[in-house]
């Protein structure tokens, strides 16, 4: 029954978080906020909302094990994983990616991350400074699009502005955007309760920790959006909608997601991720180097390797 709640926990999770990202980029373009900033902040944001939702109630029901380890296992299974399944399908092309800048960003991020765990807790203070760094990527982000827009001197209108942003649509009703966002609000906080309770019941049942079951259930389950979207980015030859998405995703687990977290309460640190979880996460992210900085395309025999790797930590992870 709990392995069916939690299933039940994620799909109303996945479906909330859509919802709210439709219902906020409708109100947003319609109130005259620019389709870049909403692709850059609301939607960003709205993408990672399940993860955010469990981290909080984790936290607050004081399953810090849930609240971290979902963050870490999301960052192994995005890069392993999710870069890993779509280029076994398809070869992702990276060779001709320009994701030098916010990769470094995603290392630095990552280092920022490990060195405040290493006090012991995430406090109300390093909430303040990854909520800081995490304002550096989005006003770095913005910059960075700008000068690409005015490089390429395209002018578009706004009505353009509104398609290129996913969940927009000029012709929704104010009625159905209040209802995607009354079932977002509703149901993200529910889908999380659902999810965070059973799977402690799980983690007590077979005798692991909430640590572990953060790294491995709750964190593949909300991987899964951005699986999802990288296979499909694959398939359509869209290598850079899969590199940022991942390194994208990354960046907001690590600043957004426990930087909240830990405003709205401490979480503390199980020294056992320091013992071999961190250190995977950041091996993993060291790991795309060639892909970055190499000019390598992510081939079939790239993604075997990455999949497989994300195969034995999970291993190594439950025994």
């Amino acid at each position: 029954m709990e392995w069916l709640l939690v299933s039940l926990g994620l799909v109303i999770l996945l479906l909330a978080g859509d919802a709210l990202v439709r219902g906020a980029v409708n109100v947003s373009l319609r109130i005259g906020i620019p389709a870049l900033i909403v692709s850059l902040t609301i939607v960003a944001f709205g993408t990672s909302a399940p993860e955010l939702l469990i981290s909080i109630q984790a936290a607050l029901k004081n399953a810090p094990g849930i609240a971290v380890g979902n963050v870490v296992g999301s960052n192994i299974a995005n890069i392993l994983l999710v870069l890993g399944v779509p280029a076994i399908l398809a070869p992702i092309h990276t060779s001709h990616c320009n994701s030098k800048r916010n990769y470094v960003m995603m290392l630095v991020a990552s280092v920022l991350f490990i060195a405040l765990a290493s006090g012991g807790f995430f406090t109300f203070t390093s909430g303040l400074i990854l909520l800081g760094a995490l304002a550096v990527v989005l006003g770095s982000a913005f910059y960075q699009a700008r000068c690409h827009k005015k490089a390429e001197a395209a002018a578009e209108d706004e009505e353009d502005d509104e398609e290129e942003v996913e969940g927009a649509d000029p012709d929704m009703p104010w009625w159905r955007i209040i209802v995607f966002l009354v079932l977002g609000l509703i149901g993200l906080p529910l889908g999380a309760d659902l999810m965070v309770d059973n799977a402690e019941i799980i983690a007590r049942r077979y005798g692991v920790s909430d640590t572990v079951i953060g790294l491995t259930l709750i964190a593949l389950g909300t991987s899964l959006p951005e699986l999802a979207t990288t296979v499909m980015a694959a398939l359509r030859r869209q290598a850079d909608v899969v590199l940022g998405n991942v390194i994208g995703s990354n960046m907001f687990n690590l600043l957004a997601i426990i930087g909240i977290t830990s405003i709205i309460h401490p979480i503390r640190v199980d020294p056992d991720f320091f013992e071999f979880d961190f250190w995977v996460m950041l091996a993993a992210s060291l790991a795309l180097i060639p892909f970055v900085f190499l000019k390598r395309d992510i081939t079939r025999i790239w993604g075997v390797v990455l999949t497989s790797l994300y195969l034995i930590y999970i291993l190594i992870t439950l025994t």
